[in-house]
């Protein structure tokens, strides 16, 4: 396909706005802005009068089923929620329950302008299967739990999980290891994790230092903290993204710079769930790759990439000195080219010529972007995710000026009430 975004106001690298421009996108990647196109050599023109240009976001730690979740269990702790709400409804789940999860959670992250996500979860092909079906790109992982009866059919789900799907969709899906946590995976099947990832080249995607008692239990069984441990065991030995990691010490961030460890930060839930602030201003400055996430729409209400941003300045504006806080700037950043090289992409999250065409139109007509002195403090500080007015991933138009072009959304709303009737069954 050959696309023209015409008439739309883009963000250079310098923070300053260019108005009045036109991107030119043929099959999957950004080929040019040129000035003066001739739209009759187009396949589609889309008109973007009164838009903001930006990349797509990145939403680098999600578990997209949980949305079916979404008000089920409110207000507790991480453990408590797990074990006594999440766990026993998850023994409920199905391929079907899944699949419409997942579908629900794309239209969601689309309509709000996310582009790309991370997911570790269980019945994966059904989640890959829906991201094929609605366009967007994603990560992929088969979650993992060492202590379960299933620990060793799962691992190689895992790795049947990678051979099916593995750049799938024109390279649109990739896939990760998921060894859910240190209390959840011992040492021992932490390392035939790192021994499969060191034989397919596969990555990980793990959750590290979310709460105080997991860091604390960690250090009452083995001694040092889970970062520590991860390195021992060599898993940080084979790319990794690390979700969390809330209670860290200097001597982890020292280690996951020096391995090359990238993190999902997750604000809004690590607030819902009372996890505790990220020391993100100290993982910034050890050079360390950090993206953002949501965590499951069941930890933080919403999929939404624009208040994980607006968290993640606002939160450390709060705990420092406001000249070393996270700036607008550095937390789209998070949200866009940080988050895709969380993903392993090193063409993805710029407007650049060359780069994968993931593209958002963000409508600035609304009153909260008025008076707009500086589009990015507006896009951080003030829009959201209802501004979104198209998303182009891949270079494939999903949603033009509001309608969603590849999920049927009444089919959708219909077969979300059947699976949840379906999922909670156990409850009446």
């Amino acid at each position: 396909m050959k696309l023209l975004i015409k008439n739309v106001a883009i963000s250079c690298d310098e923070g300053k706005t260019k108005e009045h421009q036109n991107i030119e996108i043929i099959n999957n990647k950004i080929t040019g802005f040129p000035t003066n196109p001739v739209e009759s050599i187009y396949d589609k023109v889309i008109f973007g009068k009164n838009c903001l240009a930006l990349p797509g976001l990145v939403n680098t730690h999600t578990h997209v089923a949980m949305t079916l979740f979404r008000s089920y269990a409110d207000d507790m702790e991480l453990m408590d929620w797990l074990q006594n709400k999440i766990w026993p409804a998850e023994e409920h789940l199905d391929d079907d329950i899944v699949y419409w999860g997942s579908m629900l959670a794309f239209a969601e992250m689309i309509r709000g302008g996310t582009t790309s996500f991370c997911d570790m979860y269980m019945y994966m092909n059904a989640c890959a299967k829906a991201a094929l079906s609605c366009g967007i790109r994603g990560n992929i992982a088969r979650g993992l739990a060492g202590i379960s009866p299933n620990g060793k059919q799962a691992l190689q789900e895992n790795i049947e999980l990678f051979k099916t799907w593995n750049g799938a969709g024109d390279g649109r899906i990739q896939v990760m290891l998921g060894p859910h946590a240190p209390y959840t995976c011992p040492p021992s099947y932490l390392k035939k994790v790192r021994e499969i990832g060191e034989k397919y080249d596969i990555p990980v995607h793990i959750h590290l230092a979310e709460t105080k008692t997991e860091v604390n239990n960690c250090i009452k069984e083995y001694g040092i903290t889970p970062i520590q441990l991860m390195k021992d065991i060599g898993l940080f030995d084979i790319p990794t993204l690390a979700a969390h990691c809330v209670h860290i010490t200097e001597q982890d961030i020292r280690i996951m710079a020096e391995k090359k460890v990238c993190i999902a930060h997750n604000p809004g839930s690590n607030l819902k769930l009372a996890s505790g602030i990220a020391p993100v201003l100290a993982i910034r400055k050890a050079g360390i790759t950090l993206g953002l996430g949501t965590d499951g729409a069941s930890s933080n209400n919403k999929l939404d990439m624009f208040s994980e941003m607006r968290l993640a300045a606002l939160i450390h504006k709060a705990t420092s000195y406001l000249p070393k806080a996270v700036t607008a700037k550095e937390a789209l950043n998070m949200a866009t080219y940080e988050g895709a090289k969380c993903l392993g992409y090193s063409n993805l999250g710029k407007l650049k010529e060359g780069w994968l065409a993931d593209i958002i139109l963000v409508d600035r007509s609304g009153f909260h972007w008025k008076p707009n002195f500086n589009d990015i403090s507006i896009a951080v500080y003030a829009a959201n995710s209802q501004d979104v007015d198209t998303v182009i991933i891949n270079g494939q138009p999903l949603m033009v000026h509001k309608e969603m072009l590849t999920i049927d959304v009444e089919r959708l709303n219909y077969e979300v009430n059947r699976v949840v009737k379906k999922l909670y069954a156990f409850n009446r």
